[in-house]
This record gives structure tokens, C-alpha cells and sequence, in this order.
């Protein structure tokens, strides 16, 4: 089909894996340790470190870091747990800093 395009994607800015899709958005209102990210319902093509509670801007939470399965490149977060009431829309969500991922497809 003329003019078609596939799904909206963000890679891996390191090797252009790749690891999250547009439609995944929860929130473009996020931060991380090099500034602007993004909260995403999935991530894809990626490997999880270990569990560790950590000092967030919204309090303590229960993460693991979110590496590339390509390069090894670290990605973001995932909230595994939260320990406010207010903060459980979290849990199970993928964190992807702006500066280490890329729009491809678009």
C-alpha cells in the first residue's frame, strides 16, 4: 500500500535497537538522571538488572535498570514496586530517558 508506515519506534540511540513503540506512551512528564523521559506501558528487546529500592523524585521505589539486549546500553527503568498508594499506576511500567532512545519510522 502506497504511503503506508509501520508502527512508530524508538531505538536504542547507542546501536538502533529496537526497544519501545509511540503507541506505549503512558506520559511524556518524566525525568531521569540525564533529564527528559518518558513512562511506557512495554519495552521490547531489552534486559533487566536487578531489583533495587531507590530514592526517586516521588519517593522510594522498587526499580531495576533497563539495558539494551543489543549493546548493553542503559536504557532507563522499570518501577517494580511502589511503595505509595498514589505511585502504584507505576508498577510494571518501563522509564526510557529521552537522550538514549531515537524516533525511527516517523
Amino acid at each position: 500500500m502506497e504511503g503506508s508506515v509501520g508502527p512508530r519506534v524508538y531505538s536504542c540511540s547507542n546501536c538502533g535497537n529496537h526497544v519501545c513503540l509511540h503507541d506505549d506512551i503512558i506520559s511524556k512528564a518524566f525525568h531521569g538522571r540525564h533529564g527528559r523521559a518518558f513512562l511506557f506501558s512495554h519495552g521490547r528487546n531489552i534486559v533487566m538488572g536487578p531489583k533495587q529500592d531507590r530514592l526517586l523524585m516521588t519517593g522510594i521505589h522498587t526499580v531495576a535498570d533497563v539495558y539494551c539486549h543489543d549493546c548493553g546500553e542503559v536504557l532507563g527503568w522499570k518501577y517494580e514496586r511502589a511503595y505509595e498508594e498514589i505511585q502504584r499506576y507505576k508498577e510494571g511500567k518501563f522509564v526510557f530517558e529521552k537522550i538514549k532512545i531515537v524516533k525511527e519510522n516517523w
